[in-house]
């Protein structure tokens, strides 16, 4: 029994892990599973919310001699993140207490509510009259039972006119949130592609890249707000989650790829990248396939899934050494200047190209860290009515690093960073003597 009390700690490190889902309408199966807690999804409700859950094809068989189960230590309840600590405690002072028994839990059914053999089924809509933000689980306190059933879960809101809102109360504003930066983002597209034409010259390869990357992250923003929108009305996406990861996953690799190359130097500094340069595009690309895949099952599936929590380290792990990959480019770019600089009798035009690069080495940084660990801990630490807030700050930060770069290495027939005179050379010069005197 000493078991119980780490699975619940277990249990903690699950909701730390669950972000508010959009609660679409989900059906799964459950087969031979013997977990004596399975998380379905977290949802945040108003005064006017609502759980219906429908379990067929139950069966429940022991692994060991002894009789059936009681049906009433298998079932349903919902949890606030204020009761888990009570909750928790009680199991601490008892190890073979069942939470189910629990006077802080809002228990829904057991399985002594299934209507008989051989038909096993349940379907009930419960009222949810106490605004917060709960989590749905199933509890088995049956010890050696495996459980297999069809479970279908509805969670929403309604509406002042009656209609079912079936996004957390903190991600109803998401569908017009998303809509609108997609519309900044068009109009940043517009501006790109002018800038892009009256330089023509100065255009390079790598700002055909950059184009694409905007296009990329605005339409990813447009099916963002398609799929919100219809889960938020009907419960389902109705296909527009493919297009959002599609869409997604270009988006992402596109960024990561912009980053290496301009950290690299190519088509500002030189046309062909060396061969580590070549070996860190071969990592990130694959990597972010990777993180996509696991990003998807994260999304699709839920936390009901038994390798839930194995697939969000993957993708945080994938997520931090992609982070760090692209930064080594943007280190040797710097590294490689400052050498350059010594031979090639041209101090002004490197410590101009060196500056550049520094800025775009902090740009970056503070980027990776604000959308990383600023962000999450928005989403830890902000109410559930106001989870929208994290996804505010993380698109904001996201346009404001577009415009700010974009900026730097906009195509411009005199760069203030490479058209130089002699007083500036020689200024600068002294500045590199300086700098190396100082390392």
């Amino acid at each position: 029994m000493a078991k119980i009390p780490l699975l619940l700690m277990f249990l903690l490190f699950l909701l730390s892990l669950v972000s508010l889902t959009t609660a679409e309408i989900r059906k799964l199966t459950i087969t031979a599973d013997s977990r004596p807690m399975i998380l379905f999804e977290k949802f945040g409700f108003t005064h006017t919310g609502h759980v219906t859950i429908s379990v067929s094809s139950v069966s429940v068989s022991s692994s060991t001699s002894a009789s059936n189960p009681n049906p009433s230590r298998l079932g349903f309840f919902l949890l606030s993140e204020e009761s888990l600590l009570q909750v928790l405690v009680e199991i601490q002072q008892n190890p073979n207490f069942c939470v189910l028994d629990s006077h802080y839990i809002l228990r829904l059914f057991n399985f002594r509510d299934l209507s008989p053999p051989p038909h096993s089924r349940f379907n009930q809509s419960y009222p949810v009259t106490a605004p917060n933000e709960y989590s749905l689980f199933f509890a088995n306190c049956a010890p050696e039972t495996q459980v297999t059933m069809d479970v279908r879960t509805e969670v929403y809101n309604l509406d002042r006119d009656g209609s079912r809102d079936y996004l957390s109360a903190g991600l109803t504003q998401l569908p017009s949130m998303f809509f609108f930066y997609s519309l900044l983002y068009v109009a940043f597209v517009g501006i790109w592609i002018y800038i892009c034409v009256t330089n023509k010259k100065s255009v390079h390869r790598i700002h055909l890249l950059m184009a694409g990357l905007l296009l990329t992250k605005a339409l990813n923003l447009i099916c963002a707000a398609e799929d919100k929108h219809f889960v938020k009305v009907t419960g389902t996406p109705h296909g527009w989650d493919i297009l959002f990861y599609i869409f997604q996953f270009l988006r992402v690799v596109l960024l990561f790829t912009v980053i290496v190359l301009i950290g690299t130097g190519w088509s500002f500094l030189k046309p062909f990248l060396q061969e580590r340069e070549k070996k860190v595009l071969m990592i990130v690309i694959p990597l972010q396939v990777l993180a996509n895949v696991a990003s998807i099952v994260i999304g699709e599936t839920g936390p009901f899934i038994k390798d839930w929590v194995t697939w969000n380290q993957v993708f945080l792990l994938v997520d931090i050494i992609c982070c760090c990959a692209i930064i080594f480019p943007i280190v040797w770019s710097i590294r490689s200047l400052r050498e350059t600089s010594k031979t090639d009798g041209k101090a002004a035009r490197n410590l101009a190209k060196l500056t550049l690069f520094r800025q775009f080495y902090i740009v970056v940084i503070g980027y990776l860290y604000f959308t990383r660990i600023v962000v999450f801990a928005l989403k830890t630490i902000a109410a559930y009515k106001y989870q929208w807030v994290s996804n505010a700050a993380e698109e904001t930060a996201s346009l404001v690093f577009y415009m700010v770069i974009f900026y730097m290495f906009r195509p411009v027939e005199r760069n203030e960073y490479f058209v130089l005179d002699e007083e500036e050379e020689e200024a600068a010069e002294m500045a590199l003597r300086d700098e190396e005197f100082e390392l």
